[in-house]
Parts: structure tokens; C-alpha cells; sequence
């Protein structure tokens, strides 16, 4: 079996959760021996794999179609998480909803990253095979080194005795960045650092206001490589997550997979994480609270049971399970062909 990983505006993407997804779909199909490629015009490949849902994404599934062979399309967003990020987002909810449904309907089965996501595919009235493989994390590259905590502060300037909060995300409202910025306005003796970026003329003025706010205690690093953020959530004294809508959240696996202190927004994206296995909060109130118990000691470290949760999403594992989904497409695929004949 060969592969074709296909994505669109890849220079655009690589830096968000979405371009780590494609990476580690690379990762795990090469641990797992099976050949594959991101060039539509190379020879003999027998599934294609789309992470995209843009104009020439919908040609090549066609296209493959046409030719009988097995198209997989990756379903990472959903109406839910492309409402409330960019500019006029809110407006074209609607319209996004269809297109991505006439995308995903494209493939003769479907990816998402968890059953959450899959129930709201479900929810639209796709009736293509959907299954649920998480985005999956690379456990060895997070594991803790003695000197990652030291050189994280070093780099930002942080003492070893300043409390820092650390988040990971893009600059969406979506993703809670108002609210790291109010958490730092009403904590002044913690340090709040988000890694991550987005260009500001996408975002509407409220974002681009936020993050442009001057605080001592709060700094928009931007966007910094692996090693750099892995270090950051070995150092932090927490790491937290104020998102409001996920398919899954890369960087929450991530961090898990450091043992970070953790406190994620209570959504239900997140309901396949127990309650003890991280910290949950529900507003601003409650992540305040949670900061300060979880730094000052006052709540148990939940860390061991969290990276327990994530030890089955390692890479070496989801390669496994991507064949499987491969096989079922040209299964499909073939079923689709006698029918149509």
C-alpha cells in the first residue's frame, strides 16, 4: 500500500495544530513501513489521504474517485471550532458547515480526532463511516529534562521563584485568549506567557487589542519551535487551556505528555479525560482558583495520571490504526465501484 498525504498551503498551515497533525500522520505511517507521499503526481499510490477542504482538495478526491481509488478525508474542523476565530467567521458559520460536509462526504470514510468531533459529523447527517484516531503525540520527544525548567527561564526572564502560567494556541477568541489576558489583569503576582500566534488583519479588533495589551506580568511570546515549547511546559508552574471548542487540541496532548500542571476549560470536547486525570474549570473564576491551589500545593498533582491518559495516543501506536482505516477505504471504495457499475 502506498499513500498520498494531501494537504494544501502547507507554508500557511505548518505552524498551526493542523500542520502538526500532518507531520505526525508522516511520522507514524513511516515507523509503521508504509510508503507514502504528498505529491499528487508521483506514481502508484493506492489511498489518499486529505487533511485539507480547499478547492484543489475537493479535485483530487474527485479525481482519485474517478480512478477507483480509496479516498480518506480527515475531518479537523467542524462548524463548532471555525465559529468565533477569524474575521467574519461567525457570519459564514453556515456556509463553512455545508462546504466542509459536501468535502468530507467526498471520502468513502472519514477521520476525526475524537468522538466528540465524530458526533457532530454525525450530527450534520454524514452517513460515511467515521472513525475516531487521535492526532497522536510524540511521548519520548516530551519526556522532561533536568535542565529544560532552568533554560525556559533563562530564555524569557523568569526567576526560579516567579509562578508562571503558560497556554498554547493560536490568537482566536475561540481558543480563550481573552481570558488568559483578564486571568493575568486579576493575578499580578503570577507571570502569563502564551506561545503561538496568528496574523492580526485575519482577527477581529478585540483579539488584535488583547494582545497588543502591555502588562508586566503578561508576554505573547509567538510562535517558537518544538524544543523551545517543549522546555516551557517543563518549566511552567502551570499550564492551562481556556478553550471553548476543540476537535481534540494537539497542544493539550502535548503538555499532558510533559506532565505539566494542567487545567483545561470544562468542555466536552474534553470529556474523555477523567476528572482525576487534570484539572477542569469551568469560567475565570474557577481557572483563578485551580492556578493558585494547583501552584501553592493546596491541590494534588495530577500529572502522572494525566500523561497515563495520553500514553495510548503515542504515534508508534496510531500508525496501526490508520492501516486499518486505509483498508476499510479501498474496501469502500471497491463496494462504491460494483455499485456503480
Amino acid at each position: 500500500m502506498k499513500v498520498l498525504l494531501y494537504s494544501e498551503n502547507m507554508r500557511f498551515i505548518k505552524v498551526s495544530g493542523l500542520g502538526r497533525a500532518i507531520m505526525h500522520q508522516k511520522q507514524a505511517l513511516s515507523e509503521c513501513g508504509i510508503e507514502h507521499t504528498d505529491k499528487p503526481s508521483d506514481d502508484g499510490w493506492d489511498v489518499v489521504h486529505i487533511n485539507t477542504y480547499g478547492l484543489n482538495s475537493r479535485r483530487i478526491a474527485k479525481k482519485a474517485r474517478k480512478k477507483g481509488k480509496a479516498v480518506v478525508y480527515h475531518a479537523h474542523s467542524t462548524k463548532e471550532d471555525f465559529m468565533d476565530s477569524f474575521i467574519g467567521s461567525n457570519m459564514f458559520a453556515g456556509v463553512f458547515k455545508k462546504w466542509i460536509v459536501s468535502c468530507y462526504n467526498l471520502g468513502d470514510v472519514i477521520i476525526t480526532p475524537t468522538e466528540y468531533s465524530k458526533s457532530l459529523l454525525e450530527g450534520y447527517g454524514i452517513t460515511k463511516p467515521i472513525f475516531a484516531v487521535s492526532n497522536g503525540v510524540r511521548l519520548d520527544f516530551f519526556k522532561k529534562r533536568a535542565a529544560d525548567r532552568e533554560e525556559f527561564r533563562k530564555k524569557f526572564g523568569y526567576s526560579d521563584s516567579d509562578k508562571v502560567v503558560i497556554a498554547v494556541g493560536l490568537y482566536l477568541r475561540r481558543k480563550g485568549v481573552l481570558d488568559f489576558v483578564e486571568l493575568a489583569k486579576a493575578m499580578p503576582d503570577y507571570k502569563f506567557i502564551w506561545f503561538g500566534k496568528t496574523p492580526l488583519f485575519t482577527v477581529p479588533h478585540e483579539i488584535r487589542k488583547a494582545v497588543k495589551t502591555k502588562l508586566d506580568n503578561l508576554c505573547f511570546a509567538g510562535y517558537v519551535q518544538p524544543d523551545e515549547l517543549k522546555k516551557a511546559y517543563a518549566g511552567c508552574d502551570a499550564y492551562i487551556f481556556p478553550t471553548h471548542e476543540e476537535t481534540e487540541g494537539i497542544v493539550l496532548l502535548e503538555a499532558l505528555a510533559s506532565k505539566a500542571p494542567a487545567i483545561i476549560r470544562d468542555i466536552p470536547a474534553f470529556s474523555w479525560l477523567k476528572d482525576n486525570e487534570v484539572y477542569k474549570a469551568k469560567d475565570n473564576e474557577d481557572f483563578k482558583h485551580k492556578i493558585r491551589a494547583l501552584v501553592e500545593g493546596e491541590l494534588p498533582s495530577l500529572a502522572d495520571n494525566g500523561y497515563n491518559a495520553v500514553s495510548d495516543k503515542d504515534i508508534s501506536l496510531i500508525g496501526s490504526q490508520l492501516i486499518n482505516v486505509y483498508q476499510t477505504a479501498q474496501k469502500e471504495a471497491e463496494k462504491n465501484k460494483k455499485s456503480a457499475k
